[in-house]
């Protein structure tokens, strides 16, 4: 057994695990690196460098600082005040339209220790399955791909598959991604007394820039973030703010990222995506707003006013300007993610005043993806341990 001794605010905690924590940090950096290059075809370049990305060996370990502590070397059990251990096994219900949030999770969920099951989308793309299958490829022997091979196991399945009650029926821990009616049918399921559930329903999100913070830089962050899922994801800008802005300024930021979209993005979208684009498009200004389409049909970007119907569409990113308190009072309830570039000061500010809005992630524009083991507000990670207390 792996031990382990981190301690936050004077508190320690002893975590222990049935794999060497560094040797499995080890091989998933050294695929990390064997990734670079490569890419199979069911992965768009901007996923493949996420993950690339995502396994950054330090951010895998700050996992495990931020839940339990700093890590200590050599310090003494008479001054712990917990165990944590692995809870049991994990059970995972997948959305249909985020199709990096299986792999993403799965990599989270194989340093717990515990046997993990993930169920993707039964219409989305199976990328986590793919994922599994290019890890356990491309691992050399060693702690990683024992626990790949012995502990993990990804499938699809429909919503009326029976083994969707088997797996509530065994898991400790349920982590349900989905619609609000599709979370809250698998909670419904018979599960143990004792497991967990964490809910992940129906989200928006937002980015909030200001005018004078729009350089070309948080400008093109703005645009990598929406090309990552377009709008299918809960992390994804269903809309851009400009505080305390102007018209004439929501259209000159507008035609700035059409002028940047055609830089940074010369490939040729897929067929879907242009589909998708020109549709949206075409919504968009049935509904009133001025819109127009990125070049090869990549995105289309639109300028309204608040007053204006919800132009939501796939690759349709919608600019206002609104004052502050216009921008609070219009959040919807099902708010998670502020993705903001704002000045010093209202970065100090705005924390508190969202809040009581119940928005759960106030983050950098380039941070709006970035997935963790806190979530919605939930600390579902640690939740897939059993602690110990000692007195």
């Amino acid at each position: 057994m792996y031990e382990a001794v981190f301690t936050a605010g004077g508190r320690s905690t002893l975590v222990l695990l049935p794999f060497d924590l560094d040797r499995a940090i080890a091989d998933w950096a050294a695929m990390r690196r064997r990734m670079v290059g490569t890419r199979p075809e069911a992965f768009s370049r901007a996923e493949w460098a996420y993950l690339i990305s995502f396994l950054d060996p330090e951010g895998l370990e700050r996992v495990f600082t931020d839940t339990f502590g700093g890590r200590q070397a050599g310090e003494s059990r008479l001054a712990m005040q917990e165990v944590a251990r692995p809870g049991g096994p994990v059970a995972v219900w997948l959305p249909n339209n985020v199709s990096l949030l299986g792999s993403l999770t799965l990599i989270l969920l194989t340093l717990t220790g515990n046997p993990v099951r993930i169920k993707s989308g039964s219409r989305g793309d199976d990328l986590t399955c793919l994922f599994l299958d290019y890890a356990s490829q491309n691992l050399s022997e060693g702690e990683l791909k024992e626990i790949l091979s012995q502990q993990v196991d990804a499938q699809v399945f429909s919503r009326t598959d029976t083994r969707n009650e088997e797996w509530a029926a065994l898991a400790r821990t349920r982590l349900v991604f989905g619609s609000d009616a599709a979370v809250e049918a698998i909670h419904a399921l018979p599960h143990p007394m004792d497991s967990v559930g964490f809910s992940f329903g129906h989200r928006q999100s937002e980015a909030w820039l200001e005018p004078d913070a729009c350089d070309d830089r948080t400008l093109e962050s703005l645009l990598r973030v929406f090309d990552v899922y377009g709008q299918n994801a809960c992390t994804s800008p269903g809309r851009v703010v400009l505080l305390e802005g102007t018209a004439h300024q929501a259209f000159e930021i507008r035609d700035r990222l059409l002028s940047l979209w055609e830089t940074f993005f010369k490939r040729d979208p897929e067929m879907a995506v242009a589909s998708a684009s020109i549709l949206d498009h075409q919504w968009a200004a049935s509904l009133g707003w001025n819109s127009r389409l990125a070049r090869r049909h990549g995105a289309a970007f639109a300028v309204g006013q608040a007053d204006l119907p919800d132009p939501r569409g796939q690759r349709l990113l919608p600019l206002l300007s609104l004052s502050i308190p216009e921008a609070i009072a219009s959040l919807p309830e099902c708010i998670q993610t502020i993705g903001h570039a704002v000045s010093p000061e209202r970065r100090r500010m705005l924390p508190a005043q969202v809040a009581i809005r119940g928005v759960k992630r106030f983050v950098p524009l380039a941070e709006m993806h970035r997935f963790g083991p806190i979530w919605d507000g939930q600390s579902f990670w640690r939740g897939t341990f059993d602690r110990m207390e000692i007195a």
